[in-house]
């Protein structure tokens, strides 16, 4: 059980506020294992955003001590995560983590990531699933899966100029200064959430970088079906075309305007 009180040491001078941010839905098989692996001590708050779930996700997270916020509506992966976000900053978190209650990803490198942030040295870091081919097949990954990310990953690399293993990854640790300036808001509610975000980051100079997370594939993890996946390789390399087009100046979108809700002079 995630207690509160352990995470006292947020007043040290320098620390942070750090909050961990869970966007669920369905996912009271996997809850308990995600949030008993975060150490202790590591973040002050966990944050389980439900969305409309059928299980019994928001009961199991109560029990664990989690602050919980339930959607009225399913609003999709994309609209949960705006939820998050809006709440974390509300709060007063320093530092973000959004990390997939599906235990698909290893919570354990939450002060890794949080670390690598407050020292200043990156201002977001995601965790990377592709660290070697037979590793991340071994840990389950579906083959077309694993053919898809790499065909992504290097495209959107180009894109953005940038070096990462994973671009889809469902663990990421933010600065505050980098929620309060991305408008996503303005972001699509479903999947392609993560994609739109992480190209503003670019557009808007933040410095992104990530860590090694094992891989793990087992029924209860959440994963999209083959035609979902299609589509969202489809709205990913139109999110690289729209960058560029901003970039170039041939078509200004509110997605690339800088946020203002959150900003303070």
């Amino acid at each position: 059980m995630f207690d509160p009180d352990s995470s006292s040491n947020s007043s040290l001078p320098g620390r942070g506020r750090v909050i961990a941010v869970m966007p669920a839905y369905n996912a009271a098989s996997t809850l308990e294992r995600t949030v008993s692996d975060i150490p202790e001590g590591s973040v002050d708050e966990i944050v389980l955003v439900d969305d409309c779930s059928s299980d019994n996700t928001v009961e199991v997270a109560k029990r664990l001590g989690l602050t919980v916020i339930q959607h009225e509506r399913n609003k999709g992966y994309g609209g949960n995560q705006k939820t998050c976000y809006r709440y974390a900053l509300d709060a007063g978190a320093d530092y973000v983590v959004m990390i997939h209650p599906d235990y698909q990803y290893d919570s354990r490198v939450i002060p890794v990531a949080t670390e690598l942030i407050r020292l200043g040295i990156c201002d977001v870091i995601l965790g990377s699933r592709i660290r070697t081919r037979v590793e991340t097949l071994s840990g389950g990954m579906p083959f077309y899966k694993y053919v898809a990310n790499r065909f992504l990953t290097i495209i959107e690399n180009i894109a953005l100029g940038q070096n990462l293993g994973d671009f889809h990854s469902g663990f990421r640790a933010y600065s505050r200064k980098v929620l309060e300036t991305i408008p996503f808001d303005k972001n699509s509610d479903d999947f392609i959430f993560d994609t739109q975000f992480l190209a503003q980051a670019v557009r808007f100079g933040f410095k992104m970088s990530d860590i090694p997370v094992p891989v793990r594939y087992f029924e209860e993890a959440s994963s999209i079906n083959f035609r979902r996946s299609a589509r969202y390789g489809i709205l990913t390399l139109a999110v690289m075309l729209q960058y560029w087009l901003n970039r170039l100046g041939i078509w200004k979108s509110d997605v690339f305007s800088q946020n203002k809700q959150y900003l303070v002079d």
